[in-house]
């Protein structure tokens, strides 16, 4: 009664370029994210996983809390480090946020 009736439109060929220009912006897209968000956050976790690696005893650290030491002992998981004179606590080797150059505890 108040609505007229909706009929539907022939079919109409769709280009090659129409269908290639509606994906673009999602390519766009695509290739913003990797180089800004992706790519760096793979090269920071290789250049982590490869300073895991390179630890030796006697090296100086500081764990993701904050605690600075020195490592005594190593293994495949856990790292012993001294933080004071006498004082040493067992952590994962994954908690190692950063080597610091020899000689930086002596100069806190």
């Amino acid at each position: 009664m108040f609505i007229t009736p909706a009929y539907a439109q022939a079919a109409s060929g769709a280009s090659q370029t129409d269908t290639l220009l509606t994906f673009l912006p999602m390519i766009a897209i695509f290739a913003v994210f990797y180089f800004m968000l992706i790519r760096p956050q793979q090269k920071k976790a290789k250049e982590t996983r490869a300073m895991l690696e390179s630890l030796e005893k006697g090296n100086e650290i500081v764990t993701a809390g904050g605690i600075v030491g020195r490592i005594t002992k190593l293994t495949d998981q856990y790292a012993v480090v001294e933080v004071a004179n006498g004082v040493e606590m067992t952590v994962q080797r994954g908690a190692i946020s950063q080597l610091l150059p020899k000689g930086t505890i002596k100069s806190l």
